[in-house]
């Protein structure tokens, strides 16, 4: 989402290089730079100005350590100033009530139905929570249906109620229903317009009024850059809402609604959604964000979702086979699941500092691991149980089992040794580390 921001902000950053101390002449220069890749990223001009004069500010007198370069200390105002003007913190959401009821809005085509479905999975995995969803849209044709559809994909009810067209009575029976069934949070998703009209803010401001949910969170698409600020502000204005959620952020977009939002809205970015799938769903944290712009990674968030997959069981299994020596193709394809339910590979590798800008002008399709899974596939159960005995002969039937040639074959025997020799000195705590295994045959391609 940031690539271009952050290249144009590193490029700013080196006016300084060299620059013995921090005036207000150097500094001039940097910070017209940094004004313009704001913009450029779509950025509000009134607040990419105030940013700048924010940093103006703090920069000039500032005392350079004979440690750190002037770039260096520039960077870290930025840094600072950047997550402060994205709201500082992660702003949590609040389930107060019996049942805590969460109502969605937004307009059309913003993911406001996709939205509901991952924050009830979120909130059913992640907090123990008995969600039911309320299909509120009754406008949409095909919108019931899709919440319907996501509903049994994560396993939470959703409340229906054929015929009826008051969305603000479907509402108020949803929670009656709710607190009959032992429910503890209600997800309203209601309908949107192709455009703010005066008929949409009175439903929905009605809704509110009858429901009084305990959060109101307004859904908007990030790809419509400022546009998706100056919607955000109109329903603010009318429905008071407790935060903001930013979807299609994996999409072609510049990302300065992200940093704009929060300054000309003053109301939490709580939520960042990218993709389909029902997992693909972020906290909103500012600092975080601000390091991943400024390309130093998240690893926070990326030993997070590491954790989430973790299974300390598991670990404690695979350590000890590790130090006999006994890791083999099961636990390999193991470790593939695992990294796949963590997210988009590209996506889990840019929260690695430095590796975002790396990875810049390449693709990695989701299905990276396809070839690795079917080549593993076609191997008996004694030979994942024991690689050693894969022999040429045996290399030969799995490559026209799986539809690979020799060559995939032994460059995928190659990685599982690296691999395993890797794994083997972590485990045994050996810290002259042999060379990282290479990723799967294929998975890179230059754009």
């Amino acid at each position: 989402m940031f690539e271009n921001l952050t290249d144009k902000l590193e490029r700013s950053f080196k006016i300084l290089k060299g620059e013995g101390r921090i005036t207000e002449i150097n500094v001039a220069e940097t910070l017209k730079e940094i004004r313009r890749a704001l913009i450029d990223a779509d950025v509000n001009y009134k607040v990419a100005k105030n940013f700048t004069d924010e940093v103006k500010q703090k920069a000039l007198g500032q005392d350079v350590l004979k440690a750190v370069k002037p770039g260096q200390m520039m960077t870290k105002i930025v840094r600072d100033e950047l997550a402060q003007l994205m709201g500082g913190t992660a702003t949590d959401i609040r389930l107060e009530g019996t049942p805590a009821v969460i109502l969605i809005a937004g307009l059309q085509g913003s993911g406001k139905t996709t939205f509901s479905g991952k924050l009830a999975a979120m909130l059913k995995s992640k907090r123990g929570r008995k969600v039911l969803l309320v299909a509120g849209d009754v406008y949409r044709p095909a919108a019931i249906d899709q919440l319907k559809v996501l509903g049994s994909q994560i396993g939470v009810e959703v409340y229906t109620e054929e015929g009826n067209r008051n969305p603000v009575e479907i509402a108020q029976h949803a929670i009656q229903h709710a607190r009959q069934n032992g429910y503890n949070v209600v997800i309203v998703d209601t309908a949107g317009r192709l455009a703010v009209d005066e008929a949409m803010m009175q439903e929905i401001t009605a809704i509110k009024a009858a429901v009084k949910p305990s959060e109101t969170l307004f859904v908007v698409d990030a790809m419509t850059g400022q546009d998706a600020v100056n919607t955000a502000k109109e329903f603010n204005d009318r429905l008071d809402f407790d935060g903001v959620v930013l979807t299609k952020l994996d999409g072609d977009t510049r990302g300065g609604a992200a940093i704009s939002i929060r300054a000309v809205v003053d109301k939490p970015l709580k939520f960042i959604s990218s993709g389909e799938k029902m997992d693909a769903l972020q906290v909103f944290h500012p600092e975080r964000m601000a390091d991943r712009i400024l390309g130093m990674g998240d690893v926070v968030s990326l030993v997070e979702r590491a954790q989430e997959q973790f299974d300390e069981e598991e670990a404690r299994r695979l350590k000890k086979k590790l130090v006999k020596d006994q890791f083999n193709f099961n636990d390999f394809i193991a470790q593939i699941h695992q990294i796949k339910k963590m997210g988009n590979l590209k996506d889990l590798a840019s929260m690695i500092p430095g590796m975002g800008k790396m990875l810049k002008n390449v693709d990695i399709p989701d299905d990276v691991f396809k070839q690795t899974e079917a080549i593993i596939s076609s191997m008996t159960p004694a030979e994942r149980e024991h690689p050693e005995i894969i022999n040429a002969r045996r290399r030969e039937r799995i490559a026209k089992g799986s539809g690979t040639t020799m060559a995939d074959v032994n460059r995928l025997m190659k990685q599982f040794e690296d691999t395993r020799k890797m794994m083997k000195a972590v485990a045994g705590g050996n810290m002259k580390m042999p060379k990282m295994p290479k990723m799967p045959g294929g998975m890179l391609r230059r754009r």
